[in-house]
């Protein structure tokens, strides 16, 4: 697959500003599978199959049903 955008050359400081975020979630206390699929809705509005791809598998690794 062609990369369309490199995220890390574009926006470096967006980056930056969205890892603490995401070390944020993880040390809250939600539910590791919760995330997955608030991110994996956020990926459906935003239009990105790649994110939508990486986290459904995500959430199945983690244990996620289809169902759910």
């Amino acid at each position: 697959m062609k990369e369309r955008l490199n995220y890390v050359e574009l926006a470096p400081k967006g980056l930056e500003t969205l890892a603490p975020i995401e070390e944020y979630l993880h040390e809250c206390g939600l539910d590791e599978r919760l995330l997955e699929i608030v991110k994996t809705r956020a990926s459906q509005i935003n239009g990105c199959a790649y994110c939508l791809d990486m986290h459904t598998k995500n959430a199945r690794a983690n244990g996620e049903t289809e169902q759910r």
